[in-house]
């Protein structure tokens, strides 16, 4: 590794909810640092969220990503002249990282209704254990089960 290791950054709470996971979702949904469409976009689908289920939408955005984040994940590795995908345990900040950018990736797939809507289906889809999302787990999942035999490579 060159250099040094970039510092943490202190994330505070969002506006409306003060959670650290809602402002760190929203600010992975902002694009070209216009925030307020993110946070219109977020609480929009919050907002549906509420509607549809009469429940309080954080829990079931913190189910929806306890539902999609991955426990293990493979790497590849060189060893010897091969190539190996090693599986590794994926550590908790990485594990929300990842849930979040699969959750906004399967909602972005998703065509013809606004990012809200789109966000808020996908969102309850996960929370249920389904949806898109949640087969993207599932598939890294299977890929670290099946290359278990490498994990002696792994340091």
């Amino acid at each position: 590794m060159r250099g040094k290791q970039a510092i943490k950054r202190k994330i505070e709470g969002d506006i409306r909810y003060n959670d650290t996971d809602i402002a760190k979702f929203i600010n992975y949904i902002m694009k070209d640092g216009k925030k307020t469409i993110a946070q219109k976009v977020v609480y929009g689908a919050f907002d549906i969220i509420k509607e549809k289920t009469k429940q309080d939408p954080r829990h079931i955005f913190n189910k929806a990503l306890k539902r999609i984040s991955p426990l293990l994940e493979v790497r590849g590795r060189r060893v010897g002249g091969a190539n190996y995908q090693i599986p590794y345990q994926v550590r908790g900040d990485r594990r929300f990282t990842m849930g979040c950018r699969w959750l906004i990736e399967a909602a972005k797939d998703k065509k013809g209704k606004p990012m809200s809507d789109r966000l808020a289906s996908e969102i309850l889809a996960a929370s249920e254990g389904e949806g898109a999302a949640v087969r993207k787990k599932e598939t890294v999942q299977k890929m670290a089960e099946s290359n278990r035999a490498f994990a002696h490579f792994a340091r």
